[in-house]
């Protein structure tokens, strides 16, 4: 027998943050513009009005603020380089950092309970706690005002 948690659709949100991850996917492979890709994604994408809105607004905040969600990122994945992260779990990550740094409404344990979930789906077997391991590490400054190091301003 399921349960009902396993019979629902995503939440907006969470197809907003699936969208999002396949756009940044591309975008981190190197994509040549990033406006017509976007608006190609969308084209052929059926998304809620809302869920396209949060995920175009999350995919240019991420490639906005990449150098400090980076910094941020790097700082606290002790001997993992972003660069030979897994690409999956690198924007999975980028994503959570930033909804946590800059979207005031998502609450921290949120991001981070979104960006596990999204790891398992699309990333590997080891994604799931790889993401928890590093995001557990990583604070809004707020919330941790004795280490500025995670500013990132």
């Amino acid at each position: 027998m399921t349960s009902d948690k396993q019979n629902r659709t995503p939440g907006l949100r969470r197809r907003a943050r699936e969208a999002a991850l396949a756009l940044l996917y591309q975008w981190d492979l190197g994509v040549p513009n990033l406006e017509q890709h976007i608006q190609h994604y969308f084209d052929s994408n059926t998304l809620p009005p809302k869920a396209r809105i949060y995920a175009d607004n999350l995919v240019r905040g991420v490639v906005e603020h990449q150098d400090a969600i980076d910094t941020n990122l790097s700082e606290v994945s002790t001997h993992w380089r972003i660069d030979r992260m897994n690409i999956i779990d690198r924007n999975v990550l980028r994503l959570a950092i930033y909804e946590i740094k800059f979207v005031d409404d998502v609450p921290r344990k949120v991001s981070i309970n979104e960006a596990i979930e999204i790891g398992k789906l699309f990333g590997t077997e080891d994604s799931g706690s790889f993401i928890n391991g590093i995001l557990d590490r990583f604070q809004k400054p707020a919330e941790n005002a004795s280490d500025s190091t995670l500013d990132g301003s």
